[in-house]
């Protein structure tokens, strides 16, 4: 193509909405607008076919945890596709990378999970565990445990299993889920839902829907209760304290599987290695994909441990499961090369000890604006609640359309971040320094008083 950058982004935008359905897309809409085209990203910053720079405060899609433009990255995939750049990990086979990166993510995950499985996405693997669990409790002559309970505003993934597991109502009425065999209880989402509980109150409270629910379906019917540590694509909630010993001690004494959904919450994100390590969870199962590449290829797994590897490892019949490109080779040796960068370079301490306390910090300064309720987060994962009244934690009118009025500033003013609702979220790169922090929060402050002002507020 030549031409304008204006004309070359006019070209691929008429192609784009001829030729690509997006996901999570009104195309209708977006044809009229005309797509955002990105062409090309470094460190924390992208840039558009307009050349528009903008700092990406949402990691692309929560996964980019080393930062864009990592050499040691590319050069990983190049060498691998050269050596081997496919082989299927079926009929008794395996290769070099496959191995090491299970060595080394049994290395880096929670005590006891020692057993790994491959998948291409986190939705895949979760639905891998939706099956997982049911051959579990099969093997143990228990087969009426069937159901899996999560959480409403959890986010699972999109494939039928795995959108049925998920709480994002709006998820389901297109294609007729959830499927049966999943439920759903209220969220630890203090700040929306707590009223006057104090935050270790409110985390009792809602940890005992997953007791009320068990006892609503009958333990005996019950197989899995699953969990993202920290709630990121319903709106960055933080669950008090009070709140996983609590679903712990349920799930032992109902004897149910405990699945923790780390896909974004993985790979330093929170401060520590998984989100897991920063609440004291102990899962049966553990989904990781995002940052396990830092994005760079699709890749996911399915951590295992205890009673359920010792299951599988003693069953004594195929297992009657896998993809394509379950262990990638390609996949597997950039998703290597991820954790040792993150090792070497200290990242997921830096994200715990000195980058996320200052993110969190400076985000903090923010909760002064007249529209900004409350500020959560922890290490590189956050969230400014938009919101009408202070006092009484009243949001907008949903038809007002507050998060996307500065969900759209961003975008104009250099930043992404993304509307959950009114909530803004954000998880930048675990490479971001400290000016580009406090580029973050101006720009931020900028497109707060810009919807402000648009709210007529």
């Amino acid at each position: 193509m030549s031409g304008t950058p204006h004309n070359l982004t006019r070209a691929l935008q008429e192609s784009d909405a001829a030729h690509h359905l997006h996901p999570f897309t009104d195309h209708q809409g977006l044809a009229r607008k005309g797509v955002r085209v990105i062409t090309r990203a470094d460190g924390v910053y992208l840039w558009d076919s307009e050349g528009h720079q903008l700092l990406d405060a949402m990691s692309g899609l929560w996964c980019v945890n080393v930062g864009y433009g990592r050499k040691e990255l590319d050069e990983t995939a190049a060498r691998q596709m050269t050596e081997l750049p496919y082989y299927n990990t079926f009929f008794q086979t395996t290769h070099p990378p496959v191995v090491a990166l299970s060595d080394k993510l049994v290395q880096v995950a929670p005590a006891g999970l020692d057993l790994v499985s491959y998948a291409g996405s986190g939705s895949e693997a979760n639905d891998s565990i939706a099956k997982l669990v049911r051959y579990y409790w099969n093997l143990q002559g228990q087969p009426r445990k069937k159901t899996i309970i999560s959480r409403h505003l959890a986010y699972h993934g999109v494939t039928m299993a795995a959108a049925s597991m998920s709480g994002l109502a709006p998820m389901h009425p297109q294609f007729d889920l959830p499927l049966p065999g999943f439920a759903h209880i209220a969220a630890p989402y203090w700040y929306g839902e707590g009223g006057d509980l104090s935050p270790e109150d409110f985390g009792r409270k809602a940890a005992g829907a997953l007791e009320r629910k068990l006892l609503e379906l009958g333990p005996e019917t019950v197989a899995a209760f699953i969990g993202e540590p920290i709630q990121g694509a319903g709106g960055v909630i933080i669950p008090p304290d009070s709140y996983w010993p609590e679903i712990q001690r349920i799930c032992a004494a109902y004897d149910i599987l405990l699945i923790a959904d780390e896909v974004i919450c993985g790979f330093g994100r929170t401060g520590a290695w998984f989100g897991s390590d920063s609440f004291g969870i102990k899962p049966d199962f553990m989904t990781l994909a995002k940052g396990l590449t830092s994005g760079y290829l699709p890749m996911a797994a399915v951590l295992m441990g205890g009673r359920v590897a010792a299951a599988f490892r003693a069953a004594g019949e195929e297992l009657v499961h896998g993809f394509t490109y379950s262990g990638h080779p390609v996949a597997a040796a950039v998703a290597l090369r991820n954790i040792e960068i993150l090792e070497d370079e200290g990242l997921v301490e830096r994200a715990g000890r000195e980058i996320g306390p200052y993110l969190q910090a400076r985000l903090k300064e923010l909760e002064a604006h007249p529209l900004i309720g409350e500020v959560r987060g922890r290490g590189m994962i956050a969230a400014m609640e938009i919101v009408e009244h202070k006092p009484s934690r009243a949001h907008f009118d949903p038809r007002r359309g507050a998060g996307m009025i500065c969900r759209n500033h961003c975008f104009e003013n250099g930043l992404v971040m993304r509307a959950v609702r009114d909530t803004m979220v954000l998880a930048p790169p675990l490479t971001i320094t400290r000016a580009e922090v406090d580029l973050l929060i101006e720009r931020a402050a900028k497109c707060l008083d810009l919807t402000q002002r648009d709210l007529g507020r």
